[in-house]
């Protein structure tokens, strides 16, 4: 029997794409499976959509929080629900290709790993594909994530029989690399499969297609997460902003 995989996917008034998310999800070769959505008080059609497929299939389950409250709180929330051997992590508005379960957990199996992820390609709001795939160091160790967020959060697979179910503070931007550093803090290094198993949607009105706005959240990491003065963060998000402008472009091949 194969182990049950819970997936979190908050959400927040994407009518327009969370149908083919958990299309993308059910259309899983790997199907032992729960998705666990916890709505952040859309006001859009969201929750209508959800509920008509968690009626159909009872494997999606539908929590909704009051009042907004942020990406951060409806992960740790729908982590909470979560009642899987291995955690993975789903954007609202990406995408999977149908092998992506069951080829992450083949590799995490087969490297005795605890955490993995994958390349991802890139496409537009209206899902066109920009022809743009992500990719990552084929070992990547904790000092090189420190330095750069290598590991797409659509990709992220990790073991929580191994790890426990990981918590992090509820920040509106960057939990995702928090989560990830406090795994491979853990690990001290792991690997992607080295192939592209989703896509992420790159929207007008995301906050990371701000510069300014992504460097402050990044910034928060090294001061708030990492507790280091005000000056040493600063060096650090120059260092930062090297391995982002210098070596991370590398990883970027035509998809």
């Amino acid at each position: 029997m194969s182990e049950l995989v819970s997936i979190i996917i908050p959400t927040y008034n994407t009518e327009k794409f969370i149908g083919l998310t958990l299309q993308s999800v059910q259309n899983q070769s790997y199907q032992n499976w729960e998705a666990i959505l916890v709505d952040d008080a859309s006001i859009d059609k969201t929750v209508e959509i959800i509920k008509d497929f968690a009626e159909k299939d009872n494997r999606i389950k539908l929590f909704q929080l009051a009042k907004n409250s942020g990406n951060g709180v409806a992960r740790n929330i729908a982590l909470e629900k979560a009642i899987g051997k291995y955690i993975a992590y789903l954007d609202a508005d990406d995408l999977w290709f149908p092998s992506k379960l069951e080829k992450q957990i083949q590799f995490l199996k087969e490297n005795n790993l605890p955490f993995t992820f994958s390349f991802y390609d890139c496409i537009d709001e209206e899902g066109n594909n920009l022809n743009r795939r992500v990719e990552a160091p084929l070992n990547l160790s904790y000092n090189q994530l420190f330095f750069c967020n290598y590991v797409g959060n659509l990709t992220a697979i990790y073991d929580s029989d191994y790890l426990g179910k990981i918590i992090i503070e509820a920040t509106q931007k960057r939990q995702d690399w928090r989560l990830w550093l406090s795994i491979v803090k853990q690990i001290e290094e792991t690997k992607p499969v080295p192939e592209s198993l989703a896509f992420y949607r790159i929207r007008k009105d995301s906050i990371s297609s701000s510069k300014f706005k992504l460097i402050k959240h990044n910034f928060g990491v090294y001061k708030n997460f990492h507790g280091f003065n005000f000056v040493f963060s600063v060096l650090l998000m120059i260092r930062f902003l090297f391995t982002q402008l210098i070596i991370k472009p590398k990883y970027i091949k035509k998809g």
